[in-house]
């Protein structure tokens, strides 16, 4: 297991150094909040979308297919459940406080801090299986996240928000792949080239959070070290072991493993700010999870390459 966590710690590190120029470019005022906002538009409507793309770009194969179509349920089945168990756990008053902890806690960072690890730890196949956790990570983000933010049912926002480039990345990449088509290398190189982005930039807009949260603040309550008690070793170590007796493939069970122990999700900073929750809070948690991740995830993964006999 050591040789597989300092492999996995490796990982981790490249991306934290990523994570530092992010705090430099903003102590040093080299960067605004409206151009972090610019950088998080680029990867959401650009880079996140080229990504998933590139992944499924390959020849269809109808063992991969059934895995790809087990990928979706295995991600749905993780975040219903985590949904389940933060309504059992924090059964209060939605709160602004309380509804950024439920969120902090069900919503993992799969998009910037899981795709960059599986493209570095599986390839493009770790990429192919964890497009579809980002896929189902949109889909409960929009509706169940919508909900528990904005404090009703927002129908039109929900479609809208269902409907967003990572959805149809992940819809026009699936027919791409089901049809076996090979995109050209006039139209694949551009999308290639635009994919490469998604490991520094998520990583720069993580740093600028990171550097203007108050975690002196945010840890002055227990809750917010029991969310992510939860959200980065109790719900991970679940399925570490409930997955890792299923019959998948390693590639497929590293990939859910991944996503499922990366750091608060980003998205709860900017649901916070668009509904006016709490806002320090949602910035400070985000920012603690991801230092925190520098050392669970690496153990979780680690374990769970551990448990398949390394890779």
């Amino acid at each position: 297991m050591l040789s597989n966590l300092f492999t996995v710690a490796q990982q981790v590190l490249v991306l934290f150094i990523l994570i530092i120029a992010g705090v430099i470019l903003e102590k040093t005022s080299l960067v605004s909040e409206k151009g972090i906002h610019t950088l998080a538009n680029i990867v959401l409507f650009a880079v996140t979308p080229c990504v998933i793309i590139e992944a499924f770009q390959r020849d269809f194969d109808s063992s991969m297919f059934k895995e790809l179509v087990l990928s979706f349920v295995i991600s749905f089945v993780i975040l219903l459940l985590s949904v389940v168990f933060v309504e059992l756990m924090y059964r209060k008053k939605n709160t602004d406080r309380i509804v950024v902890l439920k969120f902090a806690v069900v919503f993992s960072n799969a998009g910037y801090m899981g795709l960059p690890m599986q493209r570095a730890i599986l390839g493009e196949e770790g990429v192919f299986f964890g497009a579809a956790f980002v896929a189902m990570f949109n889909l409960f983000a929009w509706t169940y996240g919508l909900i528990i933010m904005s404090g009703k049912k927002e129908i039109k926002s929900m479609l809208k928000g269902i409907v967003n480039p990572g959805v149809i990345g992940t819809v026009i990449a699936f027919i791409l792949y089901v049809l076996n088509i090979r995109l050209p290398d006039i139209i694949a190189l551009p999308i290639s080239h635009m994919a490469v982005l998604n490991t520094p930039l998520p990583m720069l807009i993580i740093g600028f959070y990171l550097a203007r949260a108050n975690l002196k603040q945010a840890f002055k309550k227990a809750d917010v070290y029991i969310s992510q008690l939860f959200r980065l070793l109790i719900i991970p170590l679940v399925f570490v072991f409930a997955l890792g007796f299923l019959g998948i493939s390693t590639p497929l069970y590293v990939a859910m493993i991944i996503s499922v122990s990366a750091p608060t999700a980003v998205a709860t900073v900017m649901m916070s700010t668009r509904y006016n929750r709490d806002t320090s809070l949602s910035a400070s948690i985000v920012s603690a999870s991801n230092l925190f991740s520098i050392i669970t995830m690496p153990v979780m993964v680690a374990l769970a390459q551990t448990l398949r006999g390394g890779m």
